[in-house]
């Protein structure tokens, strides 16, 4: 079933959950048992995220040194079908620009179709830390806009080339949106403007970034409708779970915590889990009760905590 589809028959709450793929060299066995943790929860679907290549050194036994170009996280592909086919758990997979040609999306968006996966999320991505050669016949995208595009073309039956017969290929189409703005962006109205684009190449829904004051996601809804975008937008959350991400959570995701979190965690470092997990609910008890779309859990692959919170409201 499609994202959209879900919302609207939805009598209740509905909680969403995003997960990793394990690094490369370990077992899946590891995401296996996230998802048979989540899956007594009844998810309405799953994310998983996409990773492109990641350039780095490594020293041999001779003592030379290397540089390899790999993908630290493969497997988007297999997991969603994994979870799509063996859990029957709709997936949402995770779809970049950056680092990947209009070809390869191509191809993977056909692979995701054989899988009988509906749902994909049309993102940029990070900018890859090398430069990737694109031979002269293959094309990219620039822009999520750009993404949304071409995906949203098949469902017409638009591939790269003309194929004779070819059958479309539906998509429900998420993007991201930044209620404190992408760090790029100039300010939050020019980023709704991008947001906007993106709905109008054909996007469906939107996803927002991980926030800790629900009301700067209430005020990023308004500026939202105010802009003409009538999609809905789901709130992206997650737990506190140590006081060292007090610093990495701001410096990696480009966001603002909450003064009153963070003294209470500074001043009672021993509890940050539990002051992570106290303030998740309360977030998430307003957000229900202000009638979102749906609330989606950035897990990361730390479930149980997760888990807690969302029993809580069943």
């Amino acid at each position: 079933m499609r994202v959209i589809e879900h919302i609207a028959k939805a009598t209740g709450p509905l909680f969403s959950y995003e997960i990793v793929p394990p690094p490369r060299g370990r077992s899946i066995k590891d995401i296996i048992e996230v998802v048979e943790t989540l899956a007594p929860l009844n998810p309405p679907w799953i994310d998983v995220t996409s990773h492109s290549s990641t350039t780095y050194f490594q020293e041999k036994v001779d003592g030379s040194i290397q540089k390899r170009t790999l993908k630290k996280r493969p497997g988007t592909l297999g997991i969603c079908g994994i979870i799509q086919n063996r859990f029957k758990i709709d997936t949402v997979a995770h779809i970049l620009c950056l680092g990947f040609t209009r070809e390869e999306t191509e191809d993977a968006l056909i692979e995701l179709s054989f899988l009988g996966i509906e749902n994909v999320l049309a993102l940029r991505g990070d900018t890859p830390n090398f430069q990737k050669q694109v031979r002269p016949e293959r094309t990219i995208n620039n822009y999520a806009s750009d993404l949304v595009g071409q995906i949203k073309g098949l469902s017409e039956g638009k591939f790269l080339d003309e194929l004779d017969r070819a059958d479309s290929l539906n998509f429900c189409i998420g993007v991201a949106g930044y209620p404190e703005k992408h760090f790029e962006a100039s300010c939050l109205k020019s980023d709704i403007q991008s947001l906007k684009r993106k709905v109008d190449a054909g996007a469906d829904y939107i996803v927002t970034q991980m926030f800790f004051d629900n009301n700067k996601y209430f005020k990023f809804v308004e500026q939202c409708r105010e802009a003409g975008i009538n999609v809905p937008i789901i709130p992206g959350i997650k737990v506190l779970r140590s006081a060292n991400q007090l610093k990495n959570i701001p410096r990696n995701f480009y966001i603002d915590l909450p003064e009153e979190l963070v003294d209470d965690v500074e001043n009672n470092p021993e509890h940050a889990a539990e002051i992570g997990k106290r303030w998740c609910r309360k977030q998430v008890e307003e957000l229900v009760n202000h009638g979102v779309p749906s609330v989606h859990f950035y897990v990361l692959n730390d479930v149980h905590s997760i888990v807690d919170i969302v029993r809580s409201f069943k």
